[in-house]
């Protein structure tokens, strides 16, 4: 009754089905794709004014996530169900790293709605992950938007600009 067999759960018995993943970025590439650097500042209640050009794709409502790295990820809430889906059914239904992560997902997120100003706000335990105050950075991350302290993120970014450089580095070279 509860209970679904492995095929229907997408199981497959193996930790590392690429399938449903990638099938995930497929479908939500293809429903919102948030793009673009952004700086903006916090209001004195912890606000964020979305960029208006995403406004509309969140206006259904918003799950603010833990980032795994020192942000806060801003999804459309079927998108972010359909991403810890696709995670999750790569996990045996009884398995230990499966819960550890239900529990990630789900402890780490936090349902909001944008005001009729387009802002959202912050709860306390995102804005501490994060370090954020009042100069934040709002990237798009293709599936999710993703809200940086400003400093941190322009760090990040160099980062991720050395992090690119090897990443073709190598790929240029596997073909050889």
């Amino acid at each position: 009754m509860g209970y679904r067999r492995h095929s229907e759960s997408g199981w497959r018995g193996s930790s590392h089905s690429s399938t449903s993943i990638r099938d995930f970025f497929r479908k939500t590439h293809s429903v919102a794709s948030f793009r673009g650097t952004f700086d903006y500042t916090l209001d004195a209640k912890n606000r964020l004014t979305v960029p208006a050009k995403f406004r509309a794709a969140l206006a259904e409502g918003v799950v603010m996530v833990k980032g795994t790295e020192p942000c806060v990820a801003l999804w459309v809430p079927d998108a972010y169900d359909e991403f810890t889906e696709s995670i999750l059914a790569t996990y045996h239904p009884f398995s230990e790293e499966r819960e550890k992560l239900e529990r990630f997902y789900a402890s780490n997120s936090f349902d909001a709605d944008l005001d009729s100003a387009g802002r959202v706000g912050f709860p306390p335990f995102l804005l501490q992950h994060a370090s954020l105050t009042k100069e934040v950075v709002v990237a798009g991350a293709r599936n999710r938007l993703e809200v940086w302290d400003r400093e941190r993120w322009n760090e990040k970014n160099d980062e991720l600009v050395t992090d690119v450089r090897e990443i073709r580095s190598r790929v240029s070279h596997a073909g050889s």
